[in-house]
């Protein structure tokens, strides 16, 4: 990869029109296929449903790409990476997150696309089609849902603070005091999971996300739209959000410190 400078603001407004419009072709084909009793699905190897919807949805996503950006990288949930991997840009799609959700005909998913430029996410899409609702970001340019500016919480409100948790599957495995701990800080807690607990956090409305078991398509539009909302998005260590990455939290600079500190108690302890 070159040493060639960030996309500048205009650059980074045509790139995330590209994407939105892509989001918005592939609302039309989720649209259609949405409580289609007869609608086939498959199950892959990680023991995840796979449908037509995400695959054709996928394919929708992937052509706007192109057309628009031939020499970009791509990588996809269900078509897996292109050619161009030498290149700056790398799209990262999930075009169904939430296919359990999609398959039972409840509206908790989304189409996620972002993208990383010399391994940096500039830029994110997601949008839920059943939700009537699109967030989006670009680098230095703020977080929008439905063409408002969203920031998250200023303020830890004992009395009304709220921590929602995802795929937590591995963490109860290895963490389970911590977790434990850590959700006793809080007067609600919820699992409102996939695309939704960030919205929500970006929005203000909830003030920390855990998950334990994801991979980088299912969340990397999100991290860039939680930053430019002015959150902290992490793995569960504080490392960076990677191509490599498998847990997050996600939150407040205050919360996010918080989540730090007691879910890593019991290594502080040892020491």
């Amino acid at each position: 990869m070159s040493n060639k400078p960030k996309p500048d603001q205009e650059t980074l407004q045509r790139l995330l029109k590209v994407a939105k419009e892509a989001a918005g072709l592939a609302e039309k084909v989720i649209r259609r296929h949405y409580q289609d009793a007869g609608l086939e699905t498959e199950v892959k190897g990680d023991m995840t449903p796979v449908t037509m919807a995400d695959k054709q949805s996928e394919q929708v996503i992937r052509a706007h790409l192109r057309d628009a950006f031939p020499d970009h990288g791509i990588w996809g949930e269900e078509l897996g990476r292109s050619d161009h991997e030498d290149s700056d840009y790398l799209w990262l799609i999930d075009p169904i997150d939430g296919t359990k959700s999609f398959v039972r005909q409840y509206p908790f998913f989304s189409t996620q696309i972002a993208l990383m430029y010399q391994g940096e996410l500039i830029l994110g899409v997601s949008n839920a089609p059943m939700f009537g609702e699109m967030a989006w970001a670009a680098l230095g340019q703020g977080a929008f849902i439905n063409n408002e500016q969203v920031r998250v919480a200023k303020e830890l409100e004992a009395h009304s603070s709220c921590v929602s948790t995802g795929n937590i599957q591995s963490m109860i495995n290895g963490n389970w005091e911590g977790l434990g701990r850590l959700l006793s800080r809080f007067s609600k807690i919820r699992g409102y999971g996939d695309f939704y607990h960030y919205h929500l956090l970006a929005a203000g409305k909830i003030d920390l996300v855990i998950e334990s078991d994801v991979n980088i398509l299912d969340i990397a539009a999100l991290t860039v739209i939680i930053r430019e909302a002015g959150g902290i998005m992490t793995d569960l260590t504080g490392a960076p959000i990677t191509l490599d990455t498998c847990s997050i939290l996600a939150g407040t600079s205050l919360t996010h410190a918080l989540g730090l500190r007691v879910l890593n108690e019991r290594f502080i302890e040892g020491n």
